[in-house]
């Protein structure tokens, strides 16, 4: 087996057992100490490490991190919390509105964005109520994971797909064989959520008073950005609908939308607080995956086999099992070339999308936005879910989400 695939297997492992062991390790920084190993091993160039590092995708997550830090320390995060969860009296209405609109707006929004601004939402929502943090950071997690797949813009391999697939009208493709199975899911993790956490969720919810608004500059500012951000996503959008040859970059679009924090005095203290940990998790996941890439390990595991690779049950179990390894976004890319040889439906690139989407809600490395979930709640200094303890609230969850996708498609 090459080297490559060790130190992968080695640094799952540590995100599995992180927290057991005496002294809590980030996730960041395990995944940080699997880059450098392959570095240090030859198992890729410096050169190619740098190359790696998606620049769209890090751009436009500071520029989301940014909006989101801003909205937090003015104190305009309070005032979202206080409206978005105002007619919410008990654990399982705060778990309806998680799941049907913070989940349907990372359709729109994409998942990453969500998971950032949701996580101290729920936080400031549960703080006299410890006891539903956990499940409701669960219903954020399923909810941005199955929510997103019902656009080509709710998560980066939709969007690949969406591109590479060549697919003519994606939004209307998407919704026209995702929306009712999507939608059923959200209502199945509604279901399965109240199960586990019944007790808990029937308790009232003792919603806190949001402070004042400590700086009403920075609001609007952050209103602002936001207001750009929208708009952006509206453009892009009727752009996608009309097919037009103008792209809108996902990257230009949060750091556009970012400017008036940037260029505000306050930018020094919003970019110090910013959260780099998830900065450097993404980046030296690149590395780390573009190693094991290379070594053609998972390449020749899946030809080896001599796989009906354009079957919608083989599509949606591939991609959910080596989602878990390599992550959903090298995942399509790795198996979306290989699909575009054989004549292809809307509904095979469609379970490509599905299943490589669905693959969050098995472990937390199946999505980049359950580790933005799991920073953002240790920033905070509060311990969300370990990696064991996603997989078993998790794997019942994701049978029954490819079971219906697959019924549907």
């Amino acid at each position: 087996m090459p080297v490559a695939i060790w130190i992968l297997s080695i640094t799952l492992l540590g995100i599995a057992i992180r927290q057991i062991t005496p002294v809590f390790i980030p996730i960041w920084l395990i995944t940080t100490a699997g880059a450098t190993a392959a570095l240090l091993l030859n198992q890729i160039s410096p050169q190619h490490a740098i190359a790696a590092i998606e620049p769209d995708v890090m751009l436009y997550l500071f520029g989301v991190f940014l909006i989101a830090q801003a909205a937090e320390d003015s104190g305009y995060l309070e005032q979202l919390t206080d409206k978005l969860f105002y007619h919410a009296n008990t654990g399982k209405q705060a778990l309806f509105i998680i799941l049907f609109v913070l989940g349907l707006s990372s359709s729109l929004l994409m998942n990453d964005t969500i998971a950032i601004i949701g996580t101290p939402i729920i936080i400031q929502l549960c703080q006299s109520h410890k006891k539903l943090i956990k499940p409701l950071l669960f219903a954020l997690a399923f909810s941005v994971t199955i929510g997103s797949a019902l656009s080509p813009i709710g998560n980066p391999q939709n969007l690949l797909i969406a591109v590479q697939g060549e697919m003519p009208s994606p939004f209307l493709q998407f919704i026209k064989l995702l929306a009712i199975p999507t939608l059923i899911n959200l209502a199945v993790t509604y279901l399965f959520i109240c199960h586990f956490y019944g007790t808990i969720l029937d308790e009232p919810i003792e919603k806190p008073i949001p402070s004042p608004v400590n700086d009403a500059h920075t609001v609007i500012l952050v209103q602002l950005s936001l207001i750009i951000l929208f708009l952006f996503i509206i453009v892009k959008i009727m752009l996608d609908c009309i097919q037009s040859s103008i792209h809108l970059n996902f990257s230009y679009m949060a750091l556009v939308s970012s400017l008036p924090l940037l260029l505000s005095t306050y930018r020094k203290k919003f970019i110090t607080r910013l959260d780099w940990g998830t900065l450097a998790f993404f980046a030296s996941t690149f590395v780390l995956m573009q190693s094991v890439w290379d070594s053609g390990f998972f390449q020749t595991s899946i030809n080896h086999f001599h796989l009906s690779i354009t079957q919608v049950p083989v599509i949606l179990i591939i991609s959910i099992m080596l989602s878990q390894f390599i992550s959903n976004v090298p995942m399509v890319a790795l198996y979306l070339p290989l699909l575009m040889q054989h004549p292809v439906s809307d509904s095979s690139l469609l379970a490509l999308a599905a299943g490589s989407t669905i693959a969050g809600n098995l472990s937390i490395l199946g999505a980049a936005s359950n580790i933005i979930i799991i920073q953002n709640c240790e920033k905070r200094g509060i311990r969300g879910f370990d990696f064991l303890e996603f997989i078993k609230t998790g794997a019942p969850l994701t049978l029954a989400n490819i079971l219906i996708y697959a019924y549907f498609l």
